[in-house]
């Protein structure tokens, strides 16, 4: 179902539903190696309470996965979606050359694709992201099932990286 009509189901995937635990080690040594923390998403392990919760959503709206990945890492991210089984869904990532942090990003995405559709909900690990949804008038739903990692914020607020 891909109309006006249908409300979106907003969901992050690193944190969400990708475990990015394995290659928070990338994130951690300095200099940070990008190319390998983003090579490395096409083995993360999907985190069931998010992927519960898109099938859910799935039922009644139209999911779509908002990112901050960049676009290059794009043919990974589409093929480790389909591979868990998740619902399909446009995808929306980052400019390659785009370093604003994620809750400048998200929330001028979201408020783009809230012109004409409703959003039911967004799901996000990032507390920055959900807080300034929310205060955008959005329905958030806080993806606190993953273990919490001071890099990934650092690289999403601060390094405007993922």
């Amino acid at each position: 179902m891909t109309n006006n009509s249908t409300p979106l189901a907003v969901f992050d995937l690193d944190g969400t539903l990708a475990d990015t635990a394995h290659r928070q080690r990338y994130l951690e040594r300095k200099p940070r190696d990008w190319d390998a923390f983003f090579a490395a998403a096409k083995h993360d392990p999907p985190l069931a309470e998010g992927v519960a919760l898109a099938l859910e959503h799935a039922e009644e709206c139209e999911v779509l996965y908002l990112t901050g990945r960049p676009e290059r890492c794009r043919e990974d991210t589409v093929a480790w979606i389909a591979a868990q089984g998740l619902p399909e869904g446009r995808v929306r990532m980052r400019r390659d050359d785009d370093r604003r942090p994620a809750r400048r990003t998200k929330l001028q995405i979201l408020r783009e694709l809230a012109r004409d559709r409703e959003i039911r909900v967004l799901v996000d690990d990032d507390e920055l992201v959900c807080a300034d949804a929310e205060r955008a008038g959005f329905r958030v739903v806080r993806a606190r099932w993953a273990a919490a990692s001071a890099a990934l914020r650092d690289a999403q607020e601060r390094q405007g990286r993922t």
